[in-house]
């Protein structure tokens, strides 16, 4: 066969199979279209393809513990406790803090207030020797109208029921704004750490008993006289 020949027996078949892609064109754009067949999976095996997701942990609850603050009685002088359930915190500096700020919010029960209005807990930190750290706003050393009695209670209410409260306290430091003070009205020393006293818990109101009522006069007769023997 000739050259000329096989090129037009080449330029043929070229022109042929061009015709036939042409014609079935659609049939296998269709086909290449049509979505795979979805696997015939088990729960079983369905559950190990998909993909692992990581249980969310529970949201821990919030934990409460019962304290017992000391407030100003009121009525009488000295300090009364009052029992309060507050937040619960692995941090013993935190905890405390957390007392120290329900000090500062007041009696829910009608006592006096410990800290003067507007008093605020900037930081509690404890030492490793049981010293408590309690560093206050400078309202806490507003010494207007505060007498020995009210600077002592006010003292005292913090001491007492950060001791009463965490064995580990043993003693507390009163700081004002991140300063030594020497008092807070000027009357309790305040440059060395105070253990508690619970001499300043107020005496227990007694109530006097019911006087008896008088007995009313015996209105019966006088048993007659005995006849002489």
């Amino acid at each position: 066969m000739s050259p000329r020949a096989a090129n037009a027996l080449v330029a043929v078949s070229l022109i042929l199979l061009l015709g036939v892609v042409s014609f079935t064109a659609p049939r296998w754009s269709l086909w290449l279209r049509r979505p795979l067949p979805a696997a015939d999976l088990s729960p079983e095996r369905a559950g190990e393809a998909a993909p692992s997701r990581q249980a969310e942990p529970a949201k821990e609850p919030d934990r409460k513990i019962s304290v017992k603050l000391f407030f100003p009685a009121g009525d009488r002088p000295g300090l009364v406790i009052e029992d309060r359930t507050v937040s619960f915190s692995n941090d013993l500096s935190q905890q405390l803090k957390v007392v120290v700020e329900e000090l500062a919010r007041g009696s829910q029960i009608g006592l006096g207030p410990s800290l003067p209005t507007g008093t605020r807990v900037l930081e509690v930190f404890v030492t490793a020797r049981g010293v408590a750290y309690v560093d206050l706003s400078k309202e806490a050393a507003t010494p207007a109208g505060r007498g020995s009695d009210d600077e002592l209670i006010t003292v005292y209410s913090v001491v007492n029921s950060l001791t009463s409260n965490f064995p580990a306290v043993k003693r507390v430091q009163i700081v004002i704004e991140d300063r030594q003070v020497p008092t807070l009205a000027g009357h309790v020393d305040l440059t060395r750490p105070l253990a508690p006293d619970m001499t300043y818990l107020a005496a227990a109101t007694l109530t006097p008993a019911a006087s008896p009522e008088p007995s009313a006069p015996s209105t019966a007769s006088p048993p007659p006289a005995a006849p002489p023997s």
